[in-house]
C-alpha cells in the first residue's frame, strides 16, 4: 500500500503537470478531458488524477459538470471583460501599495525581470518571456505587504497566465508587452506612482483588442489527447516527473 506522503506527492505532481499543460496551451481552452486517458498518458492510477482535477476545479482552471464531464475553462467576451476589470482593480491597488511601502525594492525586482525579458527575447524564448511577464505582475503583490490582496489575486492569476501564453505569442503583442513593461519599470524607478498606475491601467485595459476577442471565440469541444505521451516515474524513495 502506498504511504499517505507518497500519495500526496503524486497528486501534487499530477496537479502541477495538468496546470502546466493548461497554462502553456498543451490543453486548449474548452477542451474535454478524460481522467482515464490522462492516467494512461501519465502512467498513474486514476486516484491522483481525480484529486488533481478537484484541486484545479477549485482554482478555476477546470470545470466539472454532471453529464458533460471535465473541461478546461473557457471565457465568454463578458467573462473576459469582467476578468480584466478584476485584474485591473487588484493590480493597481497592489502597485500603489507596493510603491508606498517598498518603492526601491519593487523597482529593483522589476528591473531584474526586465533584464531577464531582454535575454529571453534575444534567445527567441517566448515561453521564458511569458513566464517572466507573470512574475513581473506578481511582484506588485509580493512588495505590497498585503497577503489578503495577494490571496484575492491568486484566484485569477493562473487564468491570466493561461491567456497570456495564448495571446502573447503574437510578435506584435510581444514587442508591445516588452515596451509597456519597460516604461512601467522606469516610472517605478523614478518613484512616480501616478504614472506607473496610469501605465498599468493602459496595459491591462485591452478588452476591445482583437486578440482578446478572438481568444473568447476559441474552444475545443473534443476530448483532447496531448501531443506526446508523458510519464510520471518513481525511483527508490523518490517521485519525479520525466517531462
Amino acid at each position: 500500500m502506498k504511504s499517505p506522503e507518497r500519495k500526496i506527492c503524486l497528486t501534487e505532481l499530477v496537479t502541477e503537470k495538468l496546470r502546466h499543460w493548461i497554462i502553456t496551451g498543451d490543453l486548449e481552452l474548452g477542451a474535454h478531458l478524460s481522467e482515464a486517458r490522462i492516467a494512461r498518458q501519465l502512467n498513474v492510477s486514476r486516484t491522483p488524477v481525480r484529486e488533481a482535477v478537484n484541486r484545479l476545479e477549485r482554482e478555476g482552471l477546470l470545470i466539472v459538470e454532471p453529464q458533460r464531464g471535465t473541461m478546461v475553462f473557457s471565457l465568454s467576451p463578458c467573462d473576459m471583460a469582467q476578468l480584466c476589470d478584476a485584474r485591473q482593480s487588484l493590480e493597481c491597488t497592489a502597485l500603489r501599495a507596493a510603491m508606498n511601502r517598498d518603492a526601491e525594492g519593487l523597482a529593483h525586482s522589476l528591473g531584474g525581470i526586465i533584464d531577464g525579458m531582454k535575454e529571453a527575447r534575444a534567445d527567441g524564448d517566448d515561453s521564458a518571456f511569458l513566464g517572466l511577464v507573470t512574475r513581473y505582475h506578481q511582484c506588485f503583490f509580493d512588495h505590497s505587504g498585503n497577503r489578503f490582496l495577494d490571496d484575492a489575486y491568486q484566484t485569477i492569476a493562473t487564468k491570466m497566465a493561461a491567456l497570456r501564453y495564448r495571446i502573447g505569442r503574437h510578435g506584435a503583442q510581444m514587442e508591445q508587452s516588452f515596451r509597456e513593461h519597460l516604461e512601467l519599470t522606469r516610472a517605478a524607478r523614478a518613484g512616480d506612482t501616478e504614472r506607473a498606475e496610469a501605465l498599468l491601467r493602459l496595459h491591462i485595459d485591452r478588452k476591445e483588442d482583437n486578440y482578446w476577442v478572438r481568444m473568447t471565440s476559441q474552444s475545443s469541444p473534443e476530448t483532447q489527447d496531448l501531443v506526446e505521451p508523458h510519464k510520471i516515474e518513481d525511483g527508490p524513495g523518490t517521485i519525479s516527473s520525466s517531462a
